[in-house]
């Protein structure tokens, strides 16, 4: 889905851009807008690198994302990027890979003057889902009923980058409204996570692929 606005003033709405890095698989984004207590979605996808171009060069899959990441910067004028965070779970040499991708992400917002904000997978799911450890269907399915979208958004990658700009937009109004800040906030959704019981087209353009729904 694609629709290119000129960038508006944060006093008029709040753009974001939410960005769901991968250390293997696609990189989804998703820029969202509210106005006047409305959220529409502007555009989502998902960005792939072409496994011979990973091949190529040991830093290609960085450039790449960095690229991306300055073109939809310098394209939809995003007022905050919204960024989920290393998952502590994973095994050390994902981690680390994620940790790299997730690196140029944050520079590419420092370079264009982006302020970022970062999220735990659980933080977003929570606020999406109002469940920790939602599934990726699930989160497919409440993004789409939250955005009112017509279709549930597609690849999954993008979907959860469209959660992760939900959650931020989630947390600025709860700050704004009670003066609270991202830490307790966070705290907050934590304490109200259940446990777990024991008992979710192709456009393609240079060496990557934007994996985008249809039209």
């Amino acid at each position: 889905m694609n629709a290119s606005l000129p960038g508006k003033d944060v006093t008029d709405c709040l753009r974001v851009l939410g960005v769901d890095p991968a250390a293997a698989g696609p990189t989804g984004y998703a820029i969202i807008e509210q106005e006047s207590g409305a959220c529409r979605v502007l555009h989502y996808g998902a960005f792939r690198v072409a496994a011979q171009r990973q091949k190529s060069s040991s830093g290609a899959a960085l450039q790449d994302v960095h690229a991306l990441l300055c073109e939809l910067i310098t394209e939809f004028k995003p007022h905050i990027m919204a960024v989920e965070s290393v998952f502590t779970a994973l095994n050390m040499r994902t981690a680390l890979r994620l940790a790299e991708i997730r690196g140029v992400v944050l520079l590419a917002g420092q370079q264009l003057g982006v302020e970022v904000r970062s999220y735990s997978p659980r933080e977003i799911k929570a606020s999406v889902a109002g469940y920790g450890h939602a599934d990726k269907k699930q989160i497919q399915a409440m993004v789409k009923a939250q955005l009112r979208m017509k279709e549930v958004p597609e690849p999954s990658d993008a979907a959860d980058a469209l959660a992760v700009a939900l959650c931020h937009l989630q947390t600025d109004r709860l700050e704004r409204r009670f003066g609270l800040k991202k830490a307790d906030l966070a705290g907050t959704s934590r304490s109200r996570t259940p446990k777990r019981s024991t008992t979710g087209g192709y456009v393609t353009g240079g060496p990557g692929v934007r994996i985008q729904p249809s039209r």
